[in-house]
Formats: C-alpha cells, structure tokens, sequence
C-alpha cells in the first residue's frame, strides 16, 4: 500500500531521547534548569544577543516583548498582514492598537514603500517576518525607521533560525527577537520558544517579567539575599524536559539544516524547467540572503487554480497545504486595528501560495513524487464546480 507524503514529521536527531531521560531523571523537570540553560547559551551565542530567555512558545516570547515596550493607551504596533495571528495578537492583547502592512511580493516581508505611509507619531513598534527563513527587505525597514529613532524593530523570527542578512544573523536584527520551538518548525521540541534580547539594557526587567514578577533571577546570581514580587509578569519559563531535546537538535544543527537545503535545492531545481510553461512563480531567495530552509512554497496563478492543485495533490496521497488569511481582514484584525488599511499584495499572495510538503527525512522517492504530483496537478484541468 503506497503511504501519502506527509506535509511535515518530526524526526529525532540527536541525543534527544537520551537528554529527556536524563532531565527527568536529575529530578528537575520544570523550567530554570540546565538544559535551558545551555540551549539559551547556543541561541544568544549564534546571535549575539545579551540574553536568550526559554519561553513557552513563540507566542509567549512575542508577549513578553510586548510587555517591555510599556505601550500605553493610544500607542500603536505596525505588524504585517502576511503572518500568523500571534506576531499580532501578543500587542493587541497589552493594549495596541494594530495597524496592518502589506508585504512585497520578493520575499513575502513586510513592504518598505507600506511601511514608509503608516509611520506617525502613535507607532511603538514595528514587527518583521522573515517568511519562510528568507530575510525580508531589511535594509529598507532600516531607511524608513531611521527618521524614527523611538521606533522598536521587533523580529518575529519563528521561520528565521540560522538564517541571515548578509552577514548579520536573523534575531540579532531588532531590540527584540522571538523563536519558535513548535513541532512544525526546523528544531523542535513540541512546544517551545526564545526571546533575544539584544540590547542589554533590557536584561534585568526582562527577567523579572520572565520570572512570575520576581527578581529570582537576581537571587539567583547572588545578586540580593531573598527575592521579592517586584513587577507584572507571567510564567513564561520552558520545562526543562522539552529544553532537552530541543538542546539535542540544536547539537546537531548543521545536520538538519543540511537535510532540510537538500530538500529546497531539489524542489527548487526540479521545477525551475517548468515554472515558465505552467505560470508558476516560484519561491525566491535574494542573493545576499542565507536562507534558514523552513519551508519551500510556490504561486499558482490564481486562487482557483492553486486550490484544484490543492485538491488534486491530496487526492494523489501528497499532503500539500495552503498558508495565512491575512490578518487585516480578518474579524480580530478589523476589532483591533488602529485603522483601516489595504493589503492587496497579502491578499493575492493568500490565495495563490501552496506548500509542498517540507521535513528533514524526505526520500528521493518522496521528494520525487511531490514534483512529479504537482506536475500533474498543475497540468490538470477540473471540471466547473
């Protein structure tokens, strides 16, 4: 029986299984314990960040950043429409008012020209993504938030591990950076995030926040006698258990992204030959841009065709999927926004974008059937609904 070609699957790669033994069994399981700590040293490493803090997710990362800016009542954040509801919803929720950009169509990131309309005295923060690993057009977010200097560039890098701008890694590019440890992104531990912090200024606040409004942190270190409820805050820290075998993954990062080069570079030269005949454009990377291989995406010409793709490609046993609704769109989105925008780049990328199944252990057999299915597909014409 021929098995479908999974969309994505977690793989163990490393040490992970024996690392999680070891966390349960040195009898600290919860968070604050030594493999966050290690994992929290490989990522501010790669960063060059003052600090990396294990989150929960990268939800919570994006929250907690969110608490550190003190946005007040009339204060707005400009995040992309382009994105997943989190890069959103961690201000909206401490009280922002959202206001929406669209992306350009190179890389899927945010839209300098956009970006440069929507700047005024209420804006915070800005939020990038750099969608699929590529990083988005940084140097013209730099020109246009350089006539505003109070301005906080936020990276939500949840696709941008080992990724980079030229030389300059992705999550050292902001005040601020988040990653995601989801079971769908290149290193894993089910649920887990990070948030760097690159301006060292933020570390003392940011670690009283982290830890449930305490100055732990600080007890910790020696740095007082006793610690204290000093501040607002949440309970952000990872478990030690889940830091374990993602410390795992990330010892063998180079293995993985290796893997996952290997399946963009073969999606990539399989379809260059046939992207002209078929109106396909596919997914691109600047070459000044270290792309971090999350995922590898094409554009169908038009919505209709991309979901008879779709539907085609499933049927066929290869699990294909679709990505964002933007966000300016959306119910929330509209009760959050700060004002009315147009996205009509975000809008079009939604309804033609297909991704093709993306993980570290593809086969020759796997990533050979994707193409030849999405051939097929692509050259396939339904009958009117």
């Amino acid at each position: 029986m021929v098995t479908d070609v999974l969309f994505n699957l977690p793989a163990v790669e490393g040490r992970e299984l024996d690392y999680v033994q070891e966390a349960i069994r040195g009898g600290h399981p919860a968070s604050g314990g030594e493999f966050a700590r290690r994992a929290a040293e490989v990522l501010a490493a790669d960063a060059g960040s003052a600090e990396a803090l294990m989150t929960t997710s990268c939800t919570a990362a994006l929250e907690l950043s969110a608490m550190l800016l003190d946005l007040q009542p009339g204060d707005t954040v400009i995040v992309p429409s382009f994105t997943f509801t989190s890069t959103a919803l961690a201000f909206a929720r401490q009280g922002a008012g959202l206001v929406f950009c669209d992306i350009e169509p190179r890389t899927l990131g945010i839209d300098p020209a956009h970006l440069a309309t929507l700047m005024d005295e209420h804006v915070r923060a800005v939020v990038i993504v750099h969608y699929a690993g590529v990083a988005c057009d940084v140097d013209g977010i730099r020109a246009v938030l350089a006539d505003w200097p109070d301005v906080t560039l936020v990276e939500d890098n949840a696709h941008g591990l080992f990724g980079a701008f030229r030389d300059e890694p992705l999550g050292s590019l902001g005040r601020f950076a988040t990653l995601s440890f989801h079971e769908t992104k290149n290193f894993v531990c089910g649920e887990g995030g990070a948030l760097l912090l690159n301006d060292p200024d933020d570390v003392d606040r940011a670690r009283v926040l982290y830890d449930k409004g305490t100055n732990r942190q600080a007890f910790m270190l020696g740095q007082v006698d006793k610690y204290t409820w000093q501040d607002t805050g949440s309970s952000f820290g990872l478990a030690d258990v889940l830091a374990a075998y993602l410390l795992a993954q990330l010892e063998v990062r180079d293995t993985i992204q290796a893997k996952r080069k290997r399946v963009h570079d073969w999606y990539a030269a399989a379809l260059a030959p046939h992207a002209e005949e078929l109106g396909v454009q596919l997914m691109h990377v600047p070459e000044d841009r270290t792309p971090a291989h999350h995922m590898y995406y094409v554009l169908l010409p038009h919505r209709d065709r991309r979901n008879d793709v779709l539907e085609l490609m499933r049927k066929a046993g290869v699990q294909a999927t679709f990505h964002y609704q933007p966000l300016h769109a959306s119910e929330a989105g509209r009760a959050f926004a700060a004002r009315e925008v147009e996205c009509p780049v975000a809008q079009d990328v939604s309804e033609r974008l297909l991704r093709l199944p993306f993980h570290n252990n593809l086969t020759d057999a796997d990533l050979d059937r994707v193409v030849a299915t999405f051939l097929e597909a692509a050259t396939t014409t339904l009958p009117d609904r």
